[in-house]
């Protein structure tokens, strides 16, 4: 007879998405200026960014890491990868069983997406 494990939800930097006015606005606040760097550096590696693409683009929303490892790195090199996205607020996880679901963090995107924003 197999147990059922529970469901448990990991920790993320929750204040990291949150900010910004259109950089066009005026000068970036120190503390502004230093959650955006956060957020871009964490994407700034191509690893991490194929893997942030591929689980923002997995049907349903979501990805179980072992859909998305394949991006040419050892297993502990992408989990390593992956949590450097979740620290950074881009990604929130979900681990059931024996596995870990990443989903985007809309409100990281809606951050970046509001800080780069175009004036119209």
């Amino acid at each position: 007879m197999s147990k059922s494990l529970p469901v448990v939800e990991l920790p993320v930097l929750q204040d990291a998405a949150q900010c910004c006015p259109p950089i066009t606005a005026g000068a970036l606040p120190v503390a502004d200026s230093e959650r955006m760097a956060a957020l871009f550096k964490a994407l700034s590696d191509p690893v991490r960014l194929r893997l942030f693409s591929r689980i923002a683009s997995h049907p349903g929303g979501e990805a179980c890491v072992c859909d998305i490892q394949d991006v040419g790195v050892s297993q502990p090199t992408v989990s390593h990868h992956l949590k450097k996205l979740r620290e950074a607020g881009l990604l929130t996880s979900q681990r059931r069983g024996t596995w870990v679901y990443y989903r985007v963090e809309p409100a990281a995107l809606a951050g970046m997406s509001q800080l780069l924003a175009v004036p119209s």
